[in-house]
């Protein structure tokens, strides 16, 4: 795929179409399709570097799933992976952080995409499916913003805090025009729209950050934990961040949580959130990338996790974000396809593959983290 996309008024390049699951090898050309190779194409042996300097590794066909967060970035390095070496076929579901995690649990994928860490109980059940005495850990790969995209004709920009987004949410504000809302846009002429909100109605990652942001920001008025399930009533739903976008697009009043490609894809607004900082912070690759550097690392054995500061006031720093995990086995699972599930770990985690990923609406892990997954990568068996 092609790393540059159309400008976008989120402060990111937009994003080309991305099939449902991605196949690299059945997406039509509408939806980026991956390059096509012949079914009697080499296998790579163990120790092959394909093109660009790819460390290929055993040819094998991988399945995997979860995050939507990452799904622009998983096409991304598919694609290149797969061209570089064609032995190994790839597929990614974008089905959700907990599908995902679901379907690692039960052996049915070589890695899962989450949002969100596994639960104790889940990191339990993880030894069932790894390796001679293994069990999950996580890598941190990717990390980007969380827009808030809202649909609202004759309002261009936006500016909400988080007691304030917590009420919308939890249908305690229900109108545009609401006197908090009004408080915070004194230069906006805002309409007397009823609000329509829009939440995940699948287990995610997405979901889960953004619900952990409205109860440490939003000062008491998110009575909720923050859960990978939307834990409020009321409201619409949408499977996915690309039918919640699309619900957005297409209904007036609306305002809805999403990855923020999914919001640069479709020209949604944005909103900017006053985190208590001299001027509200937008969502874009930078102000994400400033406020994840904030975010405390916690190591355990090979397992590394970030811990977001959702309350953040740093000047700059936009505070509702998200980081994804690949999910593996800290010994491998399927011996027939381990080789090629590190191999294609080593590369996402790379130079070459994360030098693109801004492109791709992603922001940027500190480098110290990288440099631990770098190392984790390398010492699985």
């Amino acid at each position: 795929m092609n790393p540059q996309r159309k400008a976008g008024r989120a402060g990111a390049l937009g994003a080309a179409a991305v099939c449902g699951a991605l196949v690299l090898t059945a997406c039509g050309s509408s939806g980026g399709a991956g390059p096509s190779r012949s079914p009697s194409a080499p296998a790579q042996s163990p120790s092959a570097t394909g093109a660009s300097g790819i460390a290929c590794g055993k040819a094998a066909t991988l399945h995997a799933s979860g995050s939507t967060a990452q799904q622009y970035a998983m096409k991304y390095w598919i694609t290149t992976y797969t061209r570089a070496c064609p032995g190994t076929t790839i597929t990614y579901d974008g089905n959700g952080s907990g599908a995902g995690q679901d379907d690692f649990l039960s052996g049915r994928t070589a890695f899962a995409g989450s949002d969100s860490p596994l639960g104790a109980d889940q990191e339990t059940r993880s030894e069932k499916v790894c390796a001679d005495g293994g069990r999950a850990i996580h890598l941190p790969i990717v990390g980007g913003p969380i827009a808030l995209a809202f649909h609202l004709p004759g309002v261009d920009r936006l500016v909400l805090d988080g007691p304030t987004l917590a009420k919308i949410f939890d249908g305690k504000i229900t109108r545009w025009n609401d006197p908090a809302v009004a408080r915070l846009n004194k230069d906006a002429k805002l309409p007397d729209t009823p609000i329509r909100t829009f939440h995940r109605s699948d287990s995610s990652g997405t979901t889960d950050n953004f619900t952990a942001y409205l109860a440490a920001a939003g000062q008491g008025a998110w009575p909720y934990p923050h859960a990978k399930e939307w834990p409020a009533h009321g409201g619409d739903a949408a499977k996915g961040s690309a039918d919640l976008a699309a619900q957005v697009q297409r209904t007036t009043g609306a305002i809805g949580y999403v990855e923020l490609p999914y919001a640069v894809d479709r020209m949604l607004r944005t909103i900017s959130v006053d985190t208590g900082a001299p001027t509200p912070a937008d969502p874009n690759v930078t102000s994400a990338s400033h406020a994840i550097a904030g975010a405390k690392t916690v190591n355990t054995g090979h397992d590394v996790r970030l811990d977001l500061d959702y309350g953040s006031k740093v000047p700059g720093a936009y505070p509702i974000d998200v980081v994804t995990y690949e999910i593996v086995c800290d010994k491998g699972n399927r011996p027939e396809t381990w080789p090629a599930t590190k191999a294609f770990l080593t590369y996402i985690a790379s130079r070459k593959g994360q030098q693109n990923l801004t492109f791709q609406g992603y922001a940027t892990l500190p480098a110290a983290v990288v440099d631990k997954v770098r190392g984790e990568i390398g010492a699985l068996p």
